[in-house]
Order: C-alpha cells, then structure tokens, then sequence
C-alpha cells in the first residue's frame, strides 16, 4: 500500500550527536517531522522511522503487534549507536513508551530521553474487554488529531484497529514493569489538556522511573498532539537546550550533510 501523503519517515545524516524520534500509535513521522527537521536543521542526525502497519491504511495495522513496533524503533537505535557519540531517543503518546523501553533495554547506551504526553495504560472498562470484542468488532473511532491549534490536521487513522490496541495494552503492562531500569536524564513535556492520555499515565511515569536528572514542563496551550500545536516551538527549544547542556560539546553542530525522507 501507498504511504498516506506526509506520513513518509525521515533521516538526516548530521554530526556526532543522533536523536532517535518515536511517533504514536495509529499516528505518523508526520506529527513529529517539524521536530525533526528543527533538530536536523541545528546539525544533529536525525531518525524518523514510520512504524510498521502505520501511515497506510489501518487493515495493515490490524496484523501488526507492539513486537513489530518496538523492533523497529529499535533497528533504528542501532543505527544511530554505530554511527554516533551520543543517542537520544524522543517519543509522542505511545512512541513515549516506546522510548521508555528502549532507555531501559540499552541502558547508557541512551543518553536521554525526551517524552511528550507519553502513555502509559489504556484506560477505561472498554480496556477490559478488548481480549473478547477485538474478536467481534474490527475498529472503534479514531485517536488522531487532538490539536487546538485551529486549521491543523495529524496524519493517522481515523479507526483504531482492536487487535493492535489490545497489543498496544499488553505493551503498555509490559512497559510498566520496566520503567524502574530507566535511569537516563530525562525531560517530560506535558498538556493538563488532553483528551487522548489522561494526566495519570505522566504522574505514574515519573514516580517508577529511576532518573534523579528529571525536568517537566506543562504545556498550557496545547492538547494531545502538541508537537503540532501552539507549544511546539516550546517543545522544540527545550529538547534541543536539554541535548545541549548532556552533549555541550556537540551543541550547534551545523554543517548539513544532507536528508533524506520516504522508505
């Protein structure tokens, strides 16, 4: 199936320092790609990868699990680790989590992370009889789009397929359990006003991570998809301060070598 027009990843081949950007579930590169391209644009290499069964159609995400996602972001770190110094990993909503298990799989090998609204759980009774009603109903209605910003539009679907939604809740369990090895500096940007990831998942995250070199930062103006939203400039100059002040030497890199974007 085609890519959906935005949704294509990106990769940009700068200096010593690499960022790692994990997008959301049933999301896109699209809602993080202003990130990307500001990081590139300050000489950080940059990774954007589309995770698999998204930015198509959501039946190509109905056969796809969180084992399919996570090795994916994962191939990715890799990547980044053979040809950089240092590695941050940044994720939205569920691409938080993804970071998350990274950081506590790779260890030091992950010199950051950066979180904006990362989820934590599924919430609600619907939750419980996902096991049963992914067997019996193929979607329910979308996630995508939570923005105040007027005019403004995530690419992603507008279904959510039940089957990896029930993945995604396993993974979130999963995640859980590992937030504890999570040591690595980390700064959480997030919205009191979001309607996809109720404030709970962050309170929770930052009481079962291990990091002592924390910072959060609330988000005033923005809802879920604030990477797209009236915060995102906030969101874009605190990451690149924070990556600065852990990798000073590699601050400003400049000196483009060039980006890239599709598979």
């Amino acid at each position: 199936m085609p890519v959906l027009p935005g949704a294509e990843p990106f990769r940009h081949e700068g200096g010593e320092v690499g960022v790692l950007l994990c997008h959301g579930f049933t999301g896109s590169p699209q809602s993080l790609r202003p990130w990307a391209e500001y990081l590139a644009e300050r000489g950080l290499t940059v990774s954007l990868p589309l995770l698999p069964g998204h930015g198509t159609r959501w039946q190509d995400m109905q056969v796809t699990g969180w084992q399919d996602w996570y090795a994916e972001v994962d191939r990715e770190l890799r990547g980044l680790l053979e040809r950089c110094a240092r590695v941050f990993v940044l994720g939205l909503s569920m691409g938080g989590a993804l970071a998350l298990r990274l950081a506590a799989k790779h260890g030091d090998a992950v010199s950051g992370l950066v979180l904006v609204n990362p989820a934590n759980k599924v919430h609600g009774l619907a939750a419980h009889a996902l096991p049963v009603v992914r067997h019996l109903v193929p979607t329910t209605k979308g996630l995508v789009s939570d923005i105040a910003r007027e005019g403004v539009a995530e690419v992603g679907y507008d279904r959510v397929p039940l089957h990896a939604a029930h993945s995604v809740r396993r993974f979130f369990r999963l995640v859980d359990g590992d937030l504890p090895q999570v040591t690595q500096p980390l700064l959480l940007l997030h919205s009191p006003q979001d309607h996809v990831v109720p404030p709970a998942d962050t309170v929770r995250i930052l009481s079962r991570v291990s990091s002592t070199d924390v910072r959060e930062v609330l988000l005033e103006q923005s809802y879920h998809v604030a990477t797209l939203d009236h915060d995102a400039k906030r969101i874009f100059d605190e990451s690149h301060a924070f990556i600065g002040r852990l990798a000073p030497s590699e601050k400003d890199q400049g000196g483009k070598k060039g980006s890239t974007s599709g598979g």
